[in-house]
């Protein structure tokens, strides 16, 4: 029977085996981005600048060197991914009214909700003109399904801010659409390039899949467990913007109902005060829901590791088999 590998490789490692990619990948995103209007190229070097871990422009990598694929291709789409997912984020802090992006200015606290609102819209279309230069039409389709579900992914959240009584399965679909299609995307992207066969495509996709709800439900997790410094914005932000994630949903299933008329109350006159806050925090480890989220995440950890077990040994399965470790271990 095949096992998970015990061979363990650090971030270091993962991220030095398509290392002179990401730094292809990098001065694209500025020359691509390129604009003559100013201001458009001014935002564009603005966010670039900012940093991001590019997590799924390596997941791309990877799974096209595992398929057996390198080449101009795959750093393009790497662009083009990152891309679609800066926009995202763009375009978010417009509807989250945030601030911060990073632990800067986001760009609609620089340039105002208008200018930024087109910036998002320009990234997408820049996204689209480089993929369509690949003349593919798996990837485009591709690539207008993930975006599409992504966007949903947003609108579904909007309608759902505020509400202290959403489900788990409410929560995940939203952690589906708006994080992990784009992650399955990016294997499946792999897959593609190399020509492989649709099964082994959905394999990658799932793998993509598991590994971008571990993130997301990470990033929940950061939430209420890292501090501002690290994580780059104010804790319990999210919360704070309306967006209630597992570690409320599985508190309000176990909270006796003073507690929970206390969470509802919060939540409704946005008093985040420094002593609700506290209290907050308090509760949800009283009732271990942040453990619960750790574990949930640590289960699709697991499911993706299982589905690379069908692919032949390789240093790249095996930093992909670590690579789904480095997104739940994340503080920022």
């Amino acid at each position: 029977m095949k096992t998970v590998s015990s061979v363990t490789l650090t971030p270091k490692d993962i991220f030095k085996l398509v290392e002179d990619e990401l730094q292809e990948v990098e001065l694209a995103l500025k020359t691509e981005g390129y604009s003559a209007f100013p201001l458009v190229d001014d935002i564009n070097t603005y966010l670039h600048d900012g940093g991001g871990k590019r997590f799924r422009p390596a997941l791309l990598l990877l799974s096209s060197k595992l398929c057996g694929f390198e080449g101009k291709p795959a750093i393009v789409l790497s662009v083009v991914v990152e891309l679609i997912h800066v926009a995202t984020l763009v375009h978010d802090d417009i509807i989250d009214n945030a601030g911060v992006r990073r632990g800067r200015p986001s760009v609609n606290a620089r340039w105002g909700n208008q200018v930024t609102v087109l910036m998002g819209d320009w990234l997408y279309m820049t996204s689209f003109y480089l993929a369509l230069k690949l003349k593919n039409f798996r990837v485009l389709n591709l690539l207008i399904d993930v975006t599409r579900k992504m966007v949903e992914g947003e609108l579904i959240q909007w309608q759902q801010y505020g509400r202290i009584d959403l489900s788990v399965e409410d929560q995940l679909e939203i952690c589906r659409r708006k994080t992990a299609h784009l992650f399955s995307g990016c294997g499946r992207l792999g897959a593609i390039l190399a020509d492989m066969d649709e099964q082994q495509e959905e394999k990658l996709g799932t793998y993509g899949h598991a590994v971008g709800m571990a993130f997301q439900l990470t990033d929940d997790l950061l939430d209420y467990t890292s501090n501002e410094d690290t994580l780059g914005k104010p804790v319990l932000k999210d919360l704070e913007e309306g967006k209630i994630t597992l570690p409320i949903i599985y508190l309000m299933e176990r909270a006796d109902q003073k507690e929970q008329d206390f969470v509802r109350d919060v939540v409704r006159t946005q008093d985040f005060s420094s002593a609700n806050k506290k209290r907050i925090m308090g509760l949800v480890q009283a009732y271990g829901t942040l453990s619960e989220v750790q574990n949930l995440a640590e289960e699709y950890a697991r499911k993706a590791k299982t589905v690379l077990l069908d692919f032949p040994d390789s240093i790249y399965r095996e930093a992909l088999l670590n690579f789904a470790d480095v997104v739940i271990d994340r503080k920022n």
